[in-house]
């Protein structure tokens, strides 16, 4: 692949990493796509593992942005209806605000629930703060998993597979 080309598929890798950060543009599929088609372009053995590897992990952070602030809600006694509630807004924000209306759905969704079941403020946000922390938690882990896969990408371009 040409050096045109490579900055090419580096820029693509970059907007998905900017789109993890600010919704609205498919993250990890650029990311995983970008290298996807680096590798066919490159067509070597080392691109081709570069891509598994990297898409590898792709898939092991989409899973633990779920996995692992469900684990830590549930540690904070935030009950699974409250969730449920905050998927259901969370789902029906994405599409009201296209931009942020997802996390912004799902806290929000959290917080009414809370304060249907508990009442007064001050009993319902440490559920919603909970809440807060898993969608920062679940960002996080999503971007390190992109970042772990272009750091990969990058460090086999620059070596010339």
């Amino acid at each position: 692949m040409s050096g045109s080309g490579v900055a090419v598929v580096g820029l693509v890798i970059l907007l998905g990493l900017v789109g993890i950060v600010l919704p609205g543009v498919p993250g990890v599929v650029l990311v995983v796509g970008a290298i996807a088609v680096w590798a066919y372009q490159v067509g070597s053995w080392l691109s081709w593992v570069t891509f598994a590897i990297a898409a590898g992990v792709i898939v092991v952070s989409q899973i633990g942005k779920y996995v692992v602030p469900g684990r830590r809600l549930a540690a904070d006694k935030v009950p699974r209806a409250t969730l449920l509630a905050g998927a259901v807004t969370g789902i029906i924000g994405f599409f009201v605000l296209p931009v942020v209306g997802l996390p912004v759905g799902f806290v929000l969704g959290v917080y009414v629930s809370e304060r249907l079941r508990l009442g007064p403020h001050a009993l319902a946000w440490p559920s919603t703060r909970s809440a807060l922390r898993a969608v920062g938690l679940a960002l996080v882990i999503e971007l390190v998993g992109a970042l772990v896969a272009a750091g990969g990408w990058l460090a086999v371009a620059v070596l010339g597979a």
